[in-house]
């Protein structure tokens, strides 16, 4: 198991309301959480076999955007 950080826009409870289906219908996410309160909207995504550009494709399909956070 591995943990992804990604900076977001994912700025707010609508947002995140609008972004949960999304993310509990990928196969591979275990546990997810967006930080809003962080400057970064930093969203944390706990996953067995997702790469990072699996999830920033992911989010897009939301319609929200996503960069990867260097470890």
């Amino acid at each position: 198991m591995k943990e992804l950080q990604f900076k977001t826009n994912i700025n707010c409870g609508g947002c995140v309301s609008k972004v949960t289906p999304v993310l509990n219908a990928t196969e591979g996410v275990c546990e997810w959480n967006v930080d809003t309160a962080n400057p970064g909207k930093v969203l944390t995504i706990k996953t067995d076999s997702l790469s990072e550009q699996e999830v920033i494709a992911t989010i897009a399909k939301a319609g929200f955007k996503a960069e990867a956070l260097g470890e």
